[in-house]
C-alpha cells in the first residue's frame, strides 16, 4: 500500500509539469503542442522498445489495440483539450477542474469495478464531491479578479468546456487503463509504458503533419514546421514527454497494479497539487487566499475519499468486469 501510494506521488509530481507548458510556448496552438509532445515520446519509445522487445511479443493484437485507445482518449485528446483550456482560462482553474478526477474516477470506480476491488462508502464520497464543487468555485473567482489576457465570456467559458472534456477522456483512460493492469499481474508496468508510447508514434506523426497543414492556411505567418522558438518548443516537447509521458505513466502503472482501483483514483490528486505549485512558482507569487482555501478544500475531500475503507462486495470473475 505505502509503495503504491509513493509510486502515485511521484507520477503525480511529473504530471504536474503539463500545466506549464502551454504557458512556456503560449503563441503554440494546443494541437502543435500535443502531437508534438506524443511525436517526441514516439521517438523516445523507440530504443526503449527494442531493448525490451521480447516482453513486447507478449502482448496480443487485442492488448495492442487497447494500447491504442488508451494513447488517442488519454494522450493525444487529452492534452489538446487540456492545452486549450489552459490557454483560455489559466493553468489554476484548468488545473482545479482536473482536480475533480480525485472523486470522479473513485465514483466511476464504485460504479463499474464494486465487485472487483471493494466499494467506497457514498456517505463518505457525498462530503468530498461538496468540497470538490466548492474549491472549484473559489479559484474560478480567483482567477477572475486576478485577470486573464484577452479575456471573453466565450473564450472563458469554452476554456471551461474543454477542460471538463479532458476530465472525461482522462477518467476513461484511467479506468481502463487500471483494469488491465489489474487483470494482467504477470505483464510489466514498464512495457505497458512502452508499448503505448510506442503506438503513440504513427498517430502523432500523423496528426503533426495534418497540424502543420492547417496551420499553413489558417496562420500563413506561423513558421514552420516547428514554430517562431523551435529549439525552445522542441526541448520543452522532449523533456514533457520523457518526464511526464513515459516515466509519470510507469510509476502509475505501478501504482494502479499495486492499489485497488477505487483507492488509486483520489491519488491524482498529487497531480493537481503539482501543478498549481509549478503554476504559482513561474508566476513568482503565492496563491491568493481564495485559491488557498480550494487548495484546501480540495485536499480536504480528498483525504475523506482516501480514509474511506473499500467495502468487499461479491466476487466475480475479472473477464465479468464492465
Amino acid at each position: 500500500m505505502i509503495s503504491g501510494v509513493l509510486y502515485a506521488l511521484l507520477a503525480g509530481l511529473l504530471w504536474g509539469l503539463i500545466f506549464v507548458g502551454p504557458l512556456i510556448v503560449p503563441d503554440y496552438p494546443a494541437v502543435l503542442q500535443s502531437t508534438g509532445r506524443y511525436l517526441a515520446l514516439g521517438l523516445i519509445a523507440l530504443p526503449l522498445a527494442w531493448l525490451g522487445r521480447a516482453r513486447l511479443r507478449q502482448l496480443t493484437r487485442s492488448d495492442w489495440v487497447t494500447a491504442l485507445w488508451l494513447t488517442i482518449m488519454g494522450n493525444l485528446i487529452y492534452y489538446v483539450c487540456l492545452a486549450s483550456a489552459i490557454q483560455r482560462t489559466g493553468a489554476p482553474v484548468s488545473t482545479m477542474i482536473i482536480a475533480t478526477l480525485p472523486v470522479v474516477i473513485p465514483v466511476c470506480a464504485n460504479l463499474l469495478y464494486s465487485q472487483r476491488d471493494g466499494k467506497l462508502s457514498w456517505r463518505r464520497l457525498s462530503p468530498a464531491l461538496v468540497c470538490i464543487a466548492l474549491g472549484l468555485g473559489c479559484v474560478n473567482i480567483a482567477e477572475l479578479r486576478h485577470g486573464l489576457p484577452d479575456f471573453s465570456a466565450w473564450r472563458y467559458g469554452s476554456g471551461i468546456a474543454l477542460a471538463f472534456t479532458s476530465v472525461a477522456c482522462w477518467a476513461w483512460y484511467a479506468l481502463r487503463n487500471a483494469r488491465w493492469l489489474r487483470e494482467n499481474p504477470d505483464k510489466n508496468p514498464m512495457m505497458w509504458a512502452t508499448a503505448q508510447a510506442l503506438v503513440t508514434l504513427p498517430v502523432s506523426l500523423v496528426g503533426y503533419i495534418a497540424a502543420t497543414l492547417w496551420l499553413c492556411g489558417q496562420q500563413p505567418d506561423f513558421a514552420l514546421p516547428f514554430g517562431p522558438r523551435p529549439w525552445v518548443f522542441i526541448g520543452l516537447m522532449f523533456v514533457i514527454a520523457a518526464f511526464c509521458s513515459w516515466v509519470g505513466t510507469l510509476c502509475w502503472n505501478i501504482a494502479c497494479q499495486r492499489l485497488p482501483t477505487v483507492i488509486v483514483g483520489p491519488l491524482i490528486v498529487f497531480e493537481t497539487l503539482a501543478g498549481l505549485l509549478y503554476t504559482f512558482l513561474l508566476r513568482q507569487s503565492m496563491p491568493p487566499l481564495l485559491t488557498f482555501c480550494g487548495i484546501i478544500l480540495l485536499v480536504g475531500g480528498v483525504v475523506t475519499a482516501v480514509l474511506s475503507k473499500p467495502v468487499k462486495t461479491r466476487v466475480t470473475p475479472l473477464s465479468d468486469a464492465t
